[in-house]
């Protein structure tokens, strides 16, 4: 990416994590040619509090981090929109922050900010049955579909979706498989049979948001445990993160065509809406 414009990143943790846990993801994204990379100040209590009071506050300080990488990004990127890089329940706040009005209350509409919304392990799509999916889906995957479905904003937006197929669900397997087994039911629901894939926690299948791009990969779990290799492990991100760069300078490249057809048409009459009219 040498001499070329660089993006700033924007990292949102996933559920029950911690920004430290996203550091080493950081310095990597920097090695490969991010200008800057802020981390949302979004703890593990933060998530805790989620499950009973909905999403809300954590949407409202992933705003304010999104404000702070926009600074960066004036420093450091030219003002250029911001990439957004969501592990797991991260990819909802990501989106979130494009909607209008989420929450009553509670206004982001960033979706000019943004040019890029990365999601590893995101489940996009929730079962409405028990156990955890189901909670996660009442305060922040339906909530997301609802304002802002799919990839609402693209072309000006790029999107990426992240999976990996690295554990097959057994209910007679290995400790791992097990769990799996578990986890992939409560997601998906009725859709779960056995030997769904995914990373251990989230299948593959529920990783899918319509009209995004898909990286698949073979050989990472969720998050980093007990060292084994996960999305923002080097090879991986080696794997998404030309995507990744690839979908942001397409939305880039998409403005500026927009901007060059208005500055054009001048007084001549006004132009058919597009989509990136829906921005504030």
């Amino acid at each position: 990416m040498a001499g070329a414009l660089r993006p700033t990143v924007l990292i949102l943790g996933g559920f029950l994590t911690a920004p430290p846990l996203y550091r080493p993801l950081a310095r990597r994204l920097t090695d490969r040619g991010a200008a800057g990379v802020v981390i949302a100040e979004v703890w593990t209590p933060d998530w805790l509090l989620a499950l009973t009071r909905g999403t809300g506050p954590i949407a409202t300080r992933s705003g304010q981090a999104l404000r702070s990488a926009i600074e960066v990004s004036r420093e450091v990127s030219s003002g250029a929109p911001i990439l957004i890089v969501g592990h797991s329940a991260g990819g909802f706040m990501g989106r979130l922050l494009t909607a209008p009005e989420p929450y009553p209350g509670r206004r982001f509409g960033a979706a000019a900010r943004i040019g890029a919304i990365v999601t590893l392990g995101t489940p996009h799509r929730l079962a409405a049955g028990r156990g955890i999916g189901r909670r996660l889906n009442e305060v922040a995957a339906s909530v997301a579909e609802m304002a802002v479905p799919g990839c609402y904003w693209a072309p000006q937006i790029g999107y990426v979706s992240v999976a990996s197929r690295a554990v097959v669900a057994d209910p007679h397997g290995g400790g791992r498989e097990r769990i799996a087994e578990l986890m992939y039911r409560s997601i998906i629901g009725r859709a779960y049979a056995p030997g769904t894939e995914g990373d251990g926690l989230v299948p593959v299948a529920a990783t899918r948001l319509e009209g995004a791009r898909e990286v698949l990969l073979d050989s990472h779990i969720h998050g980093p445990s007990a060292g084994k290799p996960w999305y923002g492990s080097d090879d991986a991100v080696d794997s998404w993160w030309p995507a990744a760069i690839e979908a942001w300078q397409s939305a880039l490249d998409f403005r500026a065509g927009l901007q060059l057809a208005a500055s054009e048409a001048g007084a001549d009459g006004e132009r058919s809406p597009t989509p990136a009219d829906r921005s504030v």
